[in-house]
């Protein structure tokens, strides 16, 4: 094969890559862009993550999306980490979880779970604050972690 009808390969509609694949630039330029010239209101462009298991099972993770950078150590660490997980695999009965982690002081943490029962923030239980903003009050409901109280209107604990 020359390298034109290589790129004429992956140019074509449904081009089909086998084995793993690595897109790199030397600056920060966008490396990857979906684009939908469709003009109908159906969703696009779509990006699909599917796992094709000929064994499928309750608890397999179906997709992770992981975010590395360096440390200053010039070492790979995971900062932020988005999982998909199937809780039931049961034709007709089926639930999924949606997991987000994140570094706090060295070890993945989870901050944010969608599971088919709750809804839960800092599942890991760290010393970690949950603020919700108004229009005009950047403490409108505060939930202290360090101090399991939960504050409306402000971020700090009034005693009478």
């Amino acid at each position: 094969m020359t390298r034109a009808s290589d790129t004429a390969k992956l140019l074509g509609a449904g081009a089909t890559i086998l084995d793993g694949t690595t897109i790199s630039t030397a600056d920060n330029t966008v490396q990857l862009t979906l684009t939908s010239t469709d003009a109908d209101a159906n969703t696009g462009p779509n990006l699909v993550l599917q796992r094709d298991s000929a064994s499928p099972a309750d608890n397999d993770l179906s997709g992770t999306i992981k975010f590395i950078a360096d440390n200053d150590a010039g070492e790979a660490t995971d900062c932020v980490s988005i999982f998909s997980k199937i809780i039931d695999a049961s034709n007709g009965s089926e639930d999924a979880s949606l997991l987000v982690n994140s570094i706090v002081g060295g070890s993945q943490i989870s901050r944010f779970n969608i599971t088919p029962t709750e809804i839960a923030l800092n599942d890991d239980s760290i010393d970690s604050d949950f603020r919700v903003e108004s229009n005009g009050n950047a403490n409108m409901l505060h939930v202290d972690g360090g101090t399991d109280t939960v504050i409306v209107g402000h971020n700090v604990s009034r005693t009478t």
